[in-house]
């Protein structure tokens, strides 16, 4: 999944700042109603800063945090990532058996429903996965069914499909269902908690355009009422089964459109939950919020992606120009002035959270990620200069101070290239907008690149960003070595020779520059005094079902 810098103070929302939001935010977040407003009277509601996702919740057609951050609340899938560790643990899965790593044999838990009452079956994997799959449904995550058989056909590179469904997938029982792979994947199981593997209800295909408007899932939350640009209402649901039952009445997701209104609006007492501070707040939260902060390890990384569908950044020359910028960027001084040290400069591509045995590989990126201004200039003179002649650096504006950053970065890099010009940064107004920019292929320039872990493999820092095609690989990047090597590690039956060679794979991005990395990421988040147990997980996102309301 994908991943607002202060100018004059914003006014709160409950003083009236109407046009930081949309609709009647600026009502619904002061009291009174019954959405469980602080003072209204109803208990038990959490209410927390969001922005609005790009696409509808579709689970096969989001790829980005905010759209999945709802997804998570609202569904449940055959496996869960612990909230703690990150690791893989059945939750509808009864026991998913193979003997090969290609022939699998999944069996649903019973007594699982849908919050409209529909029993979860084995249907409801099977139709999901059909439907994210097919090319006629154009979901931006059909790619995580790319490896069970009969992709070819539901979903070709070029010309129409010839087949409506999966052959890989077959229906043997109320509650169990056989998956065929094209090839052995061994960590396959551990990738089902994505939510793009989620079950679907009939709903869904029947009603589609309604379900979309009030989607229906099987988590420990239920969809009340959402209106885009204003709040995303989410209530218990009372009939789920599972463990991890949600201690409070229901979370309120208010939309922001500037992360500093939201924290001023959570340090007076309209907001109960920020999991975003404002990078210029960070010296101030801790006194703030009398220590109801958190800033703990997430599974992010932070970086510049360049479009490789524009012939300019796409050649050998340009190679040597990203590598000089990159040795441009002074994370140390970044890292440490902007973000107080709540990231740490990256020096490869994935997360200090894998582990070593889970691939982490600090160092990787070598002179190439460190501060060289001499050898920055004469890489970037060597490789035939910045195409263009100006880079323009693409954000958006409405979550992660990302304008404080960019502009360091750019300041940096004009610093260094003695061009005080050479670098912009190009701010765009939302996040949905942002992300639409990018999918229709509209930059000339690089943007930012944030990545949250799906779950935690090697595999998912590589594979989704920059495999040919891949549903995350938003500049184009194409190295058919580099594929190579993903599918070798794939196909691996070995942990430890699988993570080895997406190592090797992770050289061919570091060799070609492929994107800038900047700096791991830790999760971030301020709440108020009104509720407690408020932890995040490695993957950054809340775990809302644990937050008890006072």
């Amino acid at each position: 999944m994908r991943l607002a810098a202060p100018g004059p103070p914003a006014r709160s929302v409950c003083a009236g700042a109407a046009l930081v939001l949309t609709g009647t935010v600026g009502v619904a977040g002061c009291g009174g109603g019954a959405g469980g407003a602080i003072g209204s009277g109803v208990t038990g509601i959490v209410r927390a800063s969001w922005g609005d996702p790009q696409n509808p919740l579709e689970p096969a057609n989001t790829n980005e945090v905010q759209g999945g951050k709802v997804l998570d609340m609202i569904f449940r899938g055959l496996k869960r990532y612990d909230p703690r560790t990150g690791r893989a643990e059945n939750a509808l899965a009864e026991k998913i058996e193979t003997t090969d790593s290609t022939h699998y044999t999944v069996t649903v838990k019973d007594g699982w429903r849908f919050s409209d009452g529909e029993k979860v079956t084995a249907k409801s994997f099977v139709t999901a996965w059909n439907y994210g799959a097919h090319l006629k449904n154009n979901q931006k995550n059909a790619y995580f069914f790319q490896y069970i058989d009969g992709y070819d056909r539901v979903h070709p590179a070029s010309g129409e499909p010839t087949a409506t469904t999966l052959s890989g997938l077959r229906i043997t029982g109320p509650r169990t269902f056989s998956v065929t792979l094209s090839q052995r994947f061994s960590t396959w199981p551990d990738t089902l908690g994505y939510a793009a593997f989620a079950p679907l209800p009939t709903a869904f295909f029947e009603h589609h355009d309604a379900w979309l408007a009030k989607p229906v899932g099987n988590g420990p939350y239920r969809v009340e009422k959402y209106t885009r640009g204003a709040q995303m209402s989410l209530r218990t649901w009372k009939g789920y089964p599972g463990r991890d039952a949600a201690r409070n009445g229901g979370v309120d997701l208010v939309v922001y459109t500037d992360n500093n209104t939201a924290y001023t609006d959570l340090v007076s007492g309209n907001l109960d939950l920020v999991d975003d501070i404002p990078a210029a707040q960070l010296k101030n939260v801790r006194k703030d919020l009398d220590g109801r902060y958190l800033n703990t390890p997430a599974g992010i990384i932070q970086m510049l992606a360049f479009p490789f569908y524009d012939r300019r950044w796409n050649t050998p020359g340009a190679a040597k120009v990203r590598t000089g910028l990159s040795m441009a960027i002074d994370r140390e001084q970044i890292t440490r002035t902007i973000f107080r040290s709540t990231r740490t400069p990256a020096t490869d591509w994935t997360s200090p959270v894998l582990g070593a045995a889970g691939g982490y590989r600090p160092g990787l990126c070598g002179r190439a990620c460190r501060y060289d201004p001499a050898a920055a200039r004469r890489m970037v003179s060597d490789g035939g200069g910045i195409p263009g002649g100006r880079l323009t650096i693409t954000y958006n504006t409405d979550t992660g101070s990302h304008k404080d950053w960019v502009d360091a970065v750019c300041n940096s890099v004009n610093n260094v290239l003695r061009d005080d010009h050479a670098c912009v940064g190009s701010p765009v107004g939302t996040y949905a907008d942002f992300r639409n920019k990018i999918g229709r292929h509209k930059l000339t320039g690089p943007f930012r690149a944030g990545w949250q872990m799906d779950y935690p493999l090697i595999q998912n820092f590589l594979q989704p960003l920059y495999y040919t095609g891949a549903s995350s690989n938003d500049g184009g990047w194409s190295d058919s070595g580099f594929d190579a090597l993903v599918d070798r590690a794939n196909a691996e039956t070995g942990t430890k020779t699988a993570v080895a060679t997406f190592q090797r794979a992770e050289e061919a991005v570091r060799d070609a520059m492929a994107t800038i990395p900047l700096w791991y990421q830790n999760g971030s988040a301020g709440y108020s005094d009104r509720i407690r147990h408020v932890e995040l997980n490695p993957f950054s996102v809340p775990v809302f079902d644990e937050i008890d309301v006072r």
